[in-house]
This record gives structure tokens, sequence and C-alpha cells, in this order.
């Protein structure tokens, strides 16, 4: 993964859902020369941390024996416009999920707001994955270095 779009995990429960926060401040490099005169978060960023988590979650629920791969994000809506300088909490839920495939839904808040949601993610698996490579680099992305692993 080589852009982490969020900062941590606050929150999981195994096959039921994941909650993070993110930051997006000015001086994010992504942002940089970003709209020059008036810098925006791209509504693609949002949608991209809140598919992280949930992609999280899935490989959680599953003991770490596989990783996912997007497949579809169906009915996303986010907020136009949005400038740097706030932090966002990420909620994520497995509705569904099989060795195959995953399906979840997912929501971004500020303030108890909802700034962008996806009702409807669609996640492929790969079974071909070494386990403890995954549970090092959960611990890591996460921030939870072992609490609930």
């Amino acid at each position: 993964m080589r852009f982490l779009f969020y900062d941590s995990v606050t929150h999981i429960e195994k096959g039921i859902s994941i909650t993070g926060v993110k930051s997006f401040s000015l001086t994010e490099e992504f942002l940089r020369g970003h709209y020059a005169k008036r810098a925006i978060v791209p509504g693609v960023l949002l949608i991209e941390a809140m598919a992280q988590l949930l992609g999280w979650l899935i490989i959680y629920s599953h003991d770490f024996k596989l990783s996912t791969f997007l497949v579809l994000a169906e009915d996303a809506v986010v907020t136009p416009d949005l400038r740097p300088g706030f932090s966002a909490e990420i909620h994520a839920e497995l509705i569904s999920t099989s060795k195959r495939d995953s399906l979840g839904r997912v929501r971004m808040c500020v303030g108890g707001r909802e700034i962008a949601h996806v009702n409807r993610i669609i996640y492929g698996h790969v079974s071909e994955v070494k386990p403890e490579d995954l549970r090092k680099l959960f611990g890591y992305y996460s921030g939870l270095n072992g609490a609930v692993l």
C-alpha cells in the first residue's frame, strides 16, 4: 500500500464493523500542487480512505488468511469542495462475507455530520497470502500494535 488514507483504527469488531480516523491537513503530500489557488480534498480520496478500512475489516474477520481487492463501489456520495483542515471519523460495516467475496458499506463523518458514504462496496478475495505478514501490517497500519490481534 503506497498511500495510507487513514491515521488509526479506534474500534474493530470481527465480522461486524471497524471505525477509524483521518485528519486531512493542508500539508498532506497528496495535496501538494493540487488546486494551487484553492486546495480541496478530492472526493476519491475519501472513498479510498473508507475502502481501505473496510478492506482491513474483511482481512481481520478472516483471521488474516486472505487479502482483498476492490471490485465495485456503488451509490457513493461525497460532499463537494471540502477544504483541508478537518478530522473525519470513518465507519465501515460488513454486510456479508464468504471465502470468495465480501459486501459492505461505509460512511465518513465530521463532528457527527456525514460528508461521504458508499452504500455498496464489493471486494474479491485472494487466498494466497502470508497471514503473519498481514497481521504485522495491520498492527502497524492500524496503530493497535497487537491490542486486538
